[in-house]
């Protein structure tokens, strides 16, 4: 994620901000170059970004709910944006008690469609590809009594996730059950995104054996791999090659979990990036744990500067969040097996480009 200013008075902004708190002007993302903009009324419903003053916008549909600050194009056809037009099932919203934690999904999913507007990845919605679109289901669990419970899950480039898992308390008690380093909504959202791109540019796009060379067999019967996992948990010398103990459960969820930890490495070093972050550890004995990140990481031709930049990175936040008495904000350990995968992810990537967004 990059940083954003107020074109009016400069204030830093966050992604997710509707309304600059220091001069007030009203804000709208424009997805088509991924820049927050302050905005100017331009008559009911319409207004002018600054970022962009010779086009007119109007705000997404969702903005009614306070969930979505991205803009459509005066005149378009479309009544929502680049993000929300993938969502295919939204919770019952005339229930008040869904709005809260649908609003934080939302913003979970735009920066999982900010990532992939930045990487210039193929992102059709249901309407142009009914059967392989990327579409979104939100839903909320049924009543108690009811049938079983809802799961997060991919099925042919329709991400379910269950409303509950943006109840904090509700998602910590799962992770710790699951005995994951690592839960979130958008780590979620990622990670399945993983499995939509292992079918468009793996197995449609040419490049399964390439794959399998990589991360495996992925012919082998994920049923039966699932309940091994479940029941024997994963080798005990998994961290030699893989980024996370579910990814040892089969190729698929290595791929996956593999793409997620690409996005979070991207998108955290751009944010590093913005500003202007050194890591040069006065301890280090060697140059290995000084890092500068001055470089758009979307951009970069190879993997090893993304690297590079984000073992010392993720040592100086480790750190940082233990002084708090926090998690540490990356709880993984990247073996050279697990970076060659990254590389394999970030080649793929590099290779299917399709007119990238930029700041």
């Amino acid at each position: 994620m990059r940083l954003f200013r107020c074109q009016n008075c400069d204030q830093v902004l966050y992604f997710e901000n509707t309304k600059c708190e220091r001069c007030g002007f009203r804000l709208g993302f424009l997805p088509e170059v991924t820049r927050l903009s302050a905005l100017e009324p331009a008559g009911d419903p319409a207004w002018t970004p600054l970022a962009a003053k010779d086009q007119q916008r109007l705000f997404c549909t969702n903005a009614q709910y306070d969930a979505c600050n991205w803009l459509v194009p005066a005149g378009t056809a479309d009544a929502f944006c680049a993000a929300c037009r993938h969502n295919r099932t939204v919770p019952d919203l005339t229930l008040p008690e869904n709005l809260p934690p649908w609003r934080k999904i939302q913003d979970a999913e735009r920066r999982l469609v900010y990532s992939l507007l930045r990487l210039g990845l193929p992102l059709q919605d249901r309407l142009a590809d009914p059967q392989h679109g990327l579409a979104f289901d939100v839903l909320a669990d049924p009543p108690e009594g009811g049938t079983s419970r809802v799961m997060t899950g991919h099925d042919e480039g329709l991400i379910t996730m269950a409303l509950v898992e943006a109840d904090d308390a509700e998602r910590e008690k799962r992770r710790a059950a699951m005995g994951e380093p690592y839960r979130t909504l958008l780590g979620h959202y990622r990670h399945e995104s993983g499995h939509h791109y292992w079918d468009l540019l793996v197995r449609d796009g040419g490049r399964l054996e390439e794959c399998r060379a990589v991360f495996g067999d992925d012919s082998q019967d994920y049923g039966a791999a699932l309940q091994r996992h479940y029941n024997e948990g994963p080798p005990a010398n998994w961290q030699e090659a893989y980024v996370s103990a579910y990814a040892t459960t089969h190729p698929w969820e290595d791929f996956a979990e593999t793409w997620a930890h690409y996005l979070h490495i991207v998108d955290t070093l751009e944010m590093a990036s913005a500003f202007g972050l050194q890591v040069a550890p006065k301890v280090a004995k060697t140059d290995d744990l000084d890092a500068k990140i001055d470089f758009d990481p979307y951009a970069q031709e190879r993997v090893e500067p993304l690297l590079e930049a984000w073992l010392p990175l993720t040592f100086a936040a480790n750190s940082l969040n233990r002084c708090m008495g926090a998690p540490d904000l990356y709880p993984f350990v990247l073996s050279p097996p697990a970076m060659e995968k990254l590389g394999f992810v970030h080649q793929l990537i590099r290779g299917v480009r399709q007119n990238p967004a930029t700041p």
